[in-house]
């Protein structure tokens, strides 16, 4: 039992970080925790668990921010992702894993660049333009485990800012991953155990919501953003390089 302390404290911390993260920036969690999960129990599980974890750190930001949440947008992703994510689900359990490895640094790396060279939508996008949005998204985090930093111009481009953009993300972040774990289950890739290890980074995940909620505008975001591309780089080349 006791060798496994070193793991649940890796994890603990991993998640709590990436759960502060997360609701201060809106996204960034993935960066945290993903490398940490692949390196411990490989691709193919490292997603399905990670999906558990951002289940639940997205729901309570949702709780957390629920006055503020656009269902209409919300609503709208749902009806591009749901079926876009039942299909990466199913994917995801034949990709061999040297190549899914891979998949995961080019899209750690892919996040990073997305972030200085993205072009910026001329006017605001309309609730609808969301379906689209939702299924190209839900579909590529189905296959890489989260998607937060390529999706998150999109939700800004719509109007939304601060509890705004924070909540809806993670409302329509919470229907994708509902999604993802249902093709999971189907395809054999939930077990007990990585429900079990997804649970149990969840007591982290809430309360670094509660911590990313109290200093969401007394830290400068920039200073997040860049911790979250630093390891981004730096994860992205372990994957790509060592597959």
């Amino acid at each position: 039992m006791t060798e496994l302390l070193p793991q649940v404290a890796l994890l603990t911390v991993a998640a709590l970080a990436a759960s502060t993260l997360a609701a201060v920036a809106g996204f960034g969690g993935a960066a945290i925790l993903l490398p940490v999960l692949v390196a411990l129990f490989g691709p193919r599980d490292a997603i399905p668990i990670l999906t558990i974890a951002q289940l639940v750190g997205n729901g309570s930001r949702v709780v957390i921010n629920r006055d503020a949440v656009d269902r209409r947008i919300v609503g709208w992703f749902a009806l591009g992702g749901i079926p876009a994510a039942l299909i990466g689900g199913f994917l995801l359990a034949a990709a061999p894993l040297d190549a899914l490895t891979r998949l995961i640094g080019a899209f750690l790396l892919a996040s990073v660049a997305w972030r200085h060279i993205r072009p910026r939508p001329a006017g605001a996008l309309g609730p609808r333009t969301f379906t689209v949005v939702g299924a190209f998204f839900a579909f590529a985090s189905a296959l890489v485990g989260s998607i937060g930093p390529l999706m998150a111009p999109f939700f800004l481009a719509a109007g939304l800012v601060k509890s705004a953009y924070i909540g809806t993300e993670a409302a329509a972040t919470v229907v994708m991953h509902v999604a993802k774990l249902v093709a999971y289950g189907t395809a054999a890739l939930l077990t007990a155990a990585t429900v079990g290890i997804g649970l149990l980074m969840a007591p982290a995940m809430i309360v670094g919501s509660l911590i990313g909620k109290r200093i969401v505008d007394r830290l400068p975001e920039r200073v997040f953003v860049v911790i979250i591309e630093v390891v981004l780089v730096v994860a992205g080349l372990v994957f790509l390089v060592g597959g």
